[in-house]
């Protein structure tokens, strides 16, 4: 499948097969935990002459897509990188801009996680925000708390040195994605991510699709997990990736 843009009226909420409700279904298939940083709003929006809150703005469309793929890629736990505890550091229009973009989110968003099965639950700091935008988190956990099909989390005000000092530890990750061509962690789910496979792409965020996502998926079993064991039979001529998505 080639990789270009989707666009979000094709995409519905996929649901797993039978037998992949649970992380360890019945026929032995075990759920994945994906793990994305959503890196290149802004300069996927500078790069078309647009303001980097427009950037923002078509990765929550970004958002929507990979939320509607993930069960059908067999993910049962996606957690997004959506604001950094170091975010704060960004322009106070650029951060009222994200808060509001959240807030929007929750607002609009919250009919379709009921309708679909999807638990949505904001992880991080909540002290800093405003009280405002937390009581809408807290309307939205509740009222998708029975969701079975996907557990969504955001990562809002999020540092996870910080989170281990708390020792607030999470479900072990075992794919972490990078857009934006960036090859690094930036304080994200250190912990979790012990022995993740690591994928980073070039692909901008606002660019991400479902096809983006199942491939990713592609690449990671298609990689040899040993978690510090040695292979049944060695690989003769070496892992090669699952596609070209990665170039």
């Amino acid at each position: 499948m080639g990789l270009d843009f989707i666009p979000q009226s094709t995409y519905q909420l996929r649901q797993p097969a039978a037998g992949l409700e649970q992380r360890n279904g019945g026929n032995g298939a075990r759920r994945l935990h994906a793990a994305i940083i959503m890196d290149g709003n802004g300069r996927w929006a500078i790069g078309r002459g647009l303001p980097r809150l427009a950037g923002h703005r078509a990765g929550a469309d970004a958002v929507r897509r990979t939320v509607e793929a993930a069960p059908g890629a067999g993910i049962d736990i996606l957690t997004l990188y959506a604001f950094s505890s170091d975010n704060w550091r960004r322009p106070p229009t650029e951060v009222t801009g994200l808060m509001e973009l959240l807030d929007l989110y929750l607002r609009k968003e919250t009919k379709r996680c009921l309708d679909n099965g999807v638990r949505l639950e904001v992880i991080g700091r909540r002290d800093r925000l405003d009280p405002k935008l937390v009581a809408a988190i807290e309307r939205t956990e509740a009222a998708t708390a029975a969701g079975a099909t996907l557990n969504l989390r955001v990562a809002v005000d999020y540092s996870s040195r910080q989170a281990i000092e708390r020792g607030d530890i999470g479900p072990d990750v075992d794919i972490l994605i990078r857009t934006g061509g960036e090859q690094r962690l930036s304080d994200f789910l250190l912990w979790e991510c012990a022995y993740a496979e690591l994928i980073f792409t070039r692909r901008m965020w606002p660019d991400f699709a479902g096809c983006d996502l199942e491939a990713a998926v592609k690449e990671f079993h298609a990689r040899e997990r040993r978690f510090g064991g040695v292979p049944e039979a060695p690989r003769v001529n070496g892992t090669k990736h699952a596609s070209s998505w990665l170039d």
